[in-house]
């Protein structure tokens, strides 16, 4: 406590980590003060409006705006004045001219809040960064801040999943803090901002900064490798004439092993894993260990593999030619239960398919509008029969539970031809084929 006051918190960037992490701050019950540079965004999220799609998230928004405990702003000097506790939550996005991790957003925010911060605080970063960029903003903290080394910074790495958000804000699996040697308070305002989490008996681990960093990122590339290796016997599935779906339970059952993240079918995308083993890989090049994360390379090119693939299954349905024929195509997101299509492996076959001359419609529940401003040569339908009419072959490329519960008869009375590529191995093969479609899935005879 200050005083016998909660702390006040600010959340820089109110971006999806931002605008998520703020309003569930406010759920817990603390007075919070969100800040962004793009004033139609704080309007938005001042209106309760979230300019994103996250199942939750606007009931939060909007019964803690109306609490009065969550506010938005655009006004750094408001921020520095309000808060006890500043949480960096920008993005990270990866560079246009390499794969290393864009740190811009990240080193603006700290230079427009530093001057400022003439008393005692604290700065906590929640962004995914390279390993080594929280010493380096600490010094600079420490430099520019008036408070001088009154101003302490330590890194809590976030670990969202989109769709999943609220629940993983508000009851996370793990909460990791990184102070730097000598820090007196960081880890007890964590402690207090958590208090009811810790209480709940979620673990609390203390580190330093650098291996709070590496958390993030190594739990990313872990997961990327795990997707890409079933992928990978996928394509020796294919070849073998054997089933990765029955692989994929055989190893489930090995407790060393487990079934998350071992579904096969057309790869990661979004704005997490794909950029971050990239830049996971672009920071070991600049530590002089890259060939400790050189197989980082191979799991992304098996990623970018199965987009090629699940083109050939299509291509190879409709003999052998996309040119002048009809596709529709189930999905936008990057994944279901979100309307992000950053690097949505869905999305850039869509596109391909376009490209090699198919007029391609599109549905997907969510990410509509973002996939038409992405991508205006697409044809884009608002409903799932609508897409896939008078198509002579379907694609299956977000596991929507709407698609996953698709009636097989009512898809065959609008489409040209009874063909399905399952993109996403979310459809049960012998009811499909039952009822006439010809099927194909990624890894499966």
């Amino acid at each position: 406590m200050v005083g016998q006051q909660r702390l006040k918190i600010s959340v820089i960037g109110t971006g999806y980590l931002g605008a998520t992490h703020a309003a569930c701050m406010a759920e817990l019950g603390f007075d919070v003060l969100g800040i962004d540079v793009d004033q139609a965004k704080v309007d938005s999220l001042s209106s309760g409006r979230l300019p994103f799609f996250e199942p939750g998230l606007e009931e939060v928004l909007a019964r803690n705006l109306a609490a009065g405990r969550l506010r938005f702003t655009t006004d750094y000097a408001e921020v520095a004045e309000f808060a006890d506790v500043h949480f960096i939550c920008v993005g990270t996005p990866q560079r246009a001219d390499s794969n290393a991790a864009d740190l811009s957003y990240l080193d603006a925010a700290v230079d427009a809040l530093a001057p400022l911060l003439s008393r005692p605080t604290v700065v906590i970063g929640k962004s995914t960064v390279p390993v080594g960029t929280a010493a380096r903003l600490a010094a600079r903290l420490a430099g520019t801040a008036p408070a001088g080394a009154d101003v302490e910074l330590a890194w809590s790495p976030e670990f969202l999943r989109e769709g999943y958000g609220v629940e993983d804000t508000l009851r996370p699996n793990r909460i990791v803090i990184g102070t730097a040697p000598g820090s007196r308070r960081a880890e007890a305002v964590m402690r207090e901002v958590c208090a009811e989490q810790i209480a709940a008996g979620i673990p609390f681990l203390t580190t330093d900064l650098e291996t709070a960093e590496l958390v993030k990122v190594s739990a990313n590339a872990f997961l990327a490798t795990k997707i890409s290796f079933i992928n990978a016997m996928a394509e020796v599935c294919e070849v073998a004439g054997a089933d990765v779906i029955k692989l994929a339970e055989a190893l489930s059952h090995d407790d060393r092993i487990g079934g998350k993240f071992l579904g096969p079918g057309l790869g990661f995308g979004g704005g997490c894993l794909p950029k971050d083993i990239r830049a996971f890989m672009a920071r070991a090049d600049e530590l002089g260990v890259e060939p400790a994360l050189s197989f980082l390379r191979e799991v992304d090119a098996i990623n970018q593999r199965r987009r090629a693939r699940t083109i050939d299954i299509a291509r190879g349905l409709i003999g052998g030619s996309f040119s002048g024929r009809t596709v529709g195509v189930l999905g936008a997101a990057f994944k279901p239960n979100s309307d992000d299509i950053r690097d949505s492996p869905a999305l850039d076959v869509a596109a391909t398919i376009s490209s090699l001359g198919a007029r391609v419609t599109v549905y997907d529940p969510e990410a509509l509008e973002n996939a038409r401003r992405a991508h205006p040569g697409l044809g884009y339908a608002t409903s799932m029969l609508e897409a896939v009419r008078d198509a002579e072959v379907v694609l299956l490329l977000t596991e929507w539970a709407e698609f996953r519960d698709a009636d097989p008869d009512e898809l065959a009375k609008v489409v040209a031809q009874p063909r399905i590529v399952d993109g996403r191995n979310a459809l049960d093969p012998e009811q499909w084929r039952e009822r006439g479609w010809t099927y194909r899935a990624l890894g499966r005879p």
